[in-house]
């Protein structure tokens, strides 16, 4: 699930909402609770769930030597 920055144009209050793609933009705010929430433009954020995501996952042969310094010839 994405993460999405909001501001309040009321109050100036920030906030980072983790929401799925297909769900509304949040409107109120929780501070002030005005209706003035506002989806901001920044780095797309996300979080990878499970055991871990490493350099050598899904590699094969010479590439997975990569994690451990050696570079392939």
């Amino acid at each position: 699930m994405p993460l999405y920055d909001y501001q309040c144009a009321a109050c100036s209050h920030r906030l980072e909402a983790l929401q799925k793609i297909s769900a509304p933009p949040l409107t109120d705010c929780p501070v002030c609770q005005a209706p003035e929430l506002q989806k901001q433009l920044s780095v797309p954020g996300f979080r990878l769930g499970g055991a871990g995501w490493y350099e050598t996952d899904f590699k094969t042969g010479a590439k997975k030597n990569l994690a451990s310094g050696d570079k392939p010839d």
